[in-house]
């Protein structure tokens, strides 16, 4: 239906004949003038109908068709220095594939705000406004970027189930599913299967991925159904290796969003890359927040107040937008973080503009270790026995992360989490 998108109908072509598909955008009834706007993927192209140029059928067409509706338009391209870009499109024909009706549910020029209900109510027409449109263009750009970077580091993808029959982290945040007469629950992560990947000789896996959390919570950068990439690596020295490989592909997905210039125009927003993330301890961070009035006791996990607080000392202070925590707290960490003595562990927090967007750590790759955590964390070996058997055998030494897609995605480009998913999934939405 198409030889060209918008963005492609230059000067250059003056005097070809196009054919163009898309959305009426907005029409112009002028007598002897009739203008179209069509709007396709990639932006605008004015269609002129001149009436001593084109038929009666076309200039009946173009003044008759509603907003939204889908056309099919060949014509002759045209320099004109006064239509959008310096060129337009005067119409030998006009198919209207497809009539929108009346009244729209959205304005899609953006002419009438809409809330954010409404909008996610006709997600189908809200993406439909360029700006819309501009997130999930550098979202495709980002994991495109992420997968790029793993692969390019020898790691193979993997995929793991979403349908399981035990919490992989021991929590009691779970979905629970009719799966005919067992009980099952929706995946909270691929942890313990990426684990034991590790054992197979695959020793680098990753997988763009979902996690599925059952906590009511009403806040900007929450939802139950999360996009993570999702990463084991063996034989490693220790949580180091781990947290320079996450340092690599979260500055490459930066980067990547970066480079959507047409995008970040539409959307007025700029996004620098930061340079090498900053490490500090957990220990670190509590004094700093402590001489700042917020204080934590000492083997607490910092709360979401905390990490803004923070985000904003380390930016005044240090010059940091991206930085590690590492060193927290044994018993604030699943059962299978790698112990560093008795009290701390080898975990870390990756924090962007103060905000965890990933975590993850070193594991623990022994048997008996492993066993021994799982009782002290008052959890039954039984639920995980398929996990534990993969430690029998020759277990590397390994270490890992999830990193969270939505949450790089609303820190980049300073949005709500619900406006960089196409159909969040929160407490209060399960439609459409």
């Amino acid at each position: 239906m198409r030889s060209h998108y918008s963005s492609e109908i230059t000067p250059a072509l003056e005097g070809k004949e196009v054919a163009l598909a898309g959305w009426v955008h907005e029409v112009r009834d002028l007598g002897k003038l009739k203008f179209m706007v069509l709007r396709d993927r990639e932006g605008f192209i004015q269609v002129t109908g001149k009436k001593d140029a084109c038929t009666e059928d076309v200039l009946k067409a173009i003044s008759s068709v509603s907003r939204e509706s889908v056309v099919e338009v060949k014509g002759v391209v045209k320099k004109n220095d006064r239509a959008p870009g310096g060129v337009e499109v005067s119409p030998l024909s006009v198919n209207v594939v497809s009539v929108a009706q009346s009244p729209l549910p959205l304005d899609v020029t953006a002419k009438v705000d809409a809330d954010i209900d409404t909008r996610l109510n006709n997600r189908f027409m809200d993406v439909r406004k360029p700006d819309v449109a501009a997130i999930f263009k550098i979202r495709s750009a980002v994991v495109s970027a992420a997968r790029s970077y793993l692969d390019g580091n020898e790691f193979i993808e993997i995929h793991t189930p979403k349908i399981i029959a035990s919490a992989s982290e021991g929590g009691t945040n779970l979905f629970p599913i009719s799966y005919f007469d067992k009980e099952a629950y929706l995946a909270q992560s691929p942890q313990l299967y990426k684990q034991m990947m590790m054992a197979t000789g695959l020793d680098r896996v990753y997988e763009t991925t979902f996690y599925f959390r059952a906590e009511e919570h009403d806040t900007r950068r929450h939802l139950n159904e999360v996009t993570a990439v999702d990463v084991e690596l063996a034989f490693i020295k220790n949580e180091e290796d781990v947290m320079n490989l996450l340092e690599g592909l979260v500055l490459s997905m930066i980067k990547a969003a970066s480079d959507c210039k047409k995008e970040l125009g539409i959307l007025k927003k700029d996004i620098s890359v930061p340079g090498k993330a900053l490490r500090i301890s957990y220990g670190e961070a509590i004094e700093m927040l402590a001489a700042h009035g917020k204080k934590i006791p000492s083997g607490e996990d910092i709360d979401t107040e905390g990490e803004k607080l923070l985000g904003e000392i380390m930016k005044s202070e240090r010059s940091s937008e991206l930085y590690f925590i590492y060193g927290y707290p044994l018993s604030a960490r699943p059962f299978y973080t790698m112990p560093g003595d008795e009290k701390y562990s080898r975990s870390f927090d990756l924090e962007y503009k103060g905000v965890e967007v990933s975590s993850g750590a070193q594991r623990i790759h022994n048997y008996d270790m492993l066993l021994s955590q799982i009782k002290a964390k008052k959890l039954d070996p039984e639920s995980f026995k398929y996990y534990l058997d993969a430690f029998k055998y020759g277990m590397p030494p390994h270490g890992g992360f999830g990193l969270g897609i939505d949450r790089m995605m609303m820190q980049m480009l300073d949005l709500a989490i619900r406006e960089v998913v196409l159909f969040p999934r929160d407490r209060h939405r399960l439609t459409p």
